[in-house]
């Protein structure tokens, strides 16, 4: 048991001994230079414009259908016998019949432009904005006339006093 503390207390002494030596001093900043990072962000732009849209019509040059008179009658006629209750069906089916009729009628009739109006068509466009973010900061200090530097996110300006860890290891 004696023996196992002699050398447990041998390598405690000797770790101590071939242990790196450290320190927290005081370093000047003598030089602060930001570095920066691009960010690329879609900015939702909204792009209008004018143009001419054209007005369709009837021109009444074409000629009237009696098969689409038929067909529109017979679907009208049933439109509003279903749509009718009690005494007003007959009402509504003949109704329904007659609009069939006219509406299926006019079927072929040629739809041309018979003008143009002015509207306003916008759409949204995404364009890409670049940006410039401080990404860190790079530090030049001093201390007892040995100069580093290092990367920091602190804002740091030159002459301020920062801590610093001096380190001295044998080789």
């Amino acid at each position: 048991m004696k023996r196992l503390i002699q050398v447990i207390v041998t390598l405690c002494l000797a770790s101590f001994a071939f242990s790196v030596s450290a320190q927290t001093q005081m370093a000047t900043v003598i030089g602060v230079d930001t570095n920066y990072v691009q960010v690329y962000t879609n900015v939702p732009t909204t792009e209008c414009q004018n143009v001419e849209v054209p007005i369709y019509g009837n021109t009444g040059n074409g000629q009237f259908s009696n098969d689409g008179a038929i067909i529109g009658g017979i679907v009208g006629g049933l439109l509003g016998n279903t749509v009718g209750k009690g005494s007003g069906k007959e009402a509504a089916t003949g109704v329904g019949a007659l609009a069939g009729a006219i509406i299926g009628g006019k079927r072929n009739q040629p739809r041309t432009i018979v003008g143009y109006k002015l509207e306003q068509q916008c759409r949204t466009v995404n364009t890409q904005q670049v940006e410039n973010r401080i990404k860190n900061y790079t530090i030049t200090y001093e201390w007892n006339g040995v100069q580093a530097q290092s990367y920091t996110y602190n804002q740091y300006s030159v002459g301020d006093r920062i801590p610093v860890t001096i380190s001295i290891n044998a080789n």
